[in-house]
């Protein structure tokens, strides 16, 4: 409810393009809790310049496959390559090597003393109450953290300006929301 439609009308659509759903939870959940694929790179096309009805001697294709912050990376891509490698379609020869793998990481609860003092900083600075949101789940060095110190309290923040694209082309720093964050976090 806080992020309202921004979770999905920051997204630069096409005139006429629209999200697989305006129901916000869904997709909330869809980038945070569940496996998403994506296709970042084909080998063996011809440019569309030289493209004709004729017939390739080979296609590979790179993948990136987003697991869910409790999966096993490295059980997912075994599990991925059994998968696209198991009975091709017409015979044809399919083969997968994993590049890297890695694990997610699921924050386990904040304790009490945590939680109240964020929730008082965050009123004390922001005006409002603190707003946690899962994002960022497959970054490994999170989850070998939380491997290494079971015990220890994370609270993990950054701060993104207005129309701002985290890993993009207009990535940036918006310094007043920054300074209360600092200020939060101190």
């Amino acid at each position: 409810e806080v992020l309202g439609e921004a979770v999905y009308d920051k997204f630069p659509f096409v005139e006429g393009m629209q999200p697989v759903t305006t129901d916000l939870v869904e997709l909330v959940l869809n980038r945070t809790w569940r496996p998403q694929l994506a296709v970042t790179g084909v080998g063996g096309m011809p440019a569309l310049e030289s493209a004709g009805n004729v017939l390739r001697p080979f296609t590979a294709v790179k993948l990136s496959l987003r697991v869910p912050p409790t999966l096993n990376g490295a059980k997912a891509g075994k599990f991925l390559k059994e998968l696209l490698e198991k009975d091709p379609p017409y015979g044809a020869k399919v083969s997968f090597k994993l590049e890297k793998d890695g694990s997610g990481w699921n924050a386990p609860q904040l304790s009490a003393w945590l939680e109240k003092a964020v929730a008082e900083a965050s009123e004390h600075y922001f005006g409002a109450p603190a707003a946690y949101m899962g994002e960022g789940g497959s970054i490994p060095f999170m989850g070998m953290l939380g491997e290494k110190f079971p015990q220890a309290q994370f609270l993990i923040t950054g701060v993104l300006g207005p129309h701002s694209n985290a890993h993009g082309p207009n990535e940036f720093l918006h310094i007043p929301t920054g300074k209360k964050v600092s200020m939060v976090v101190a």
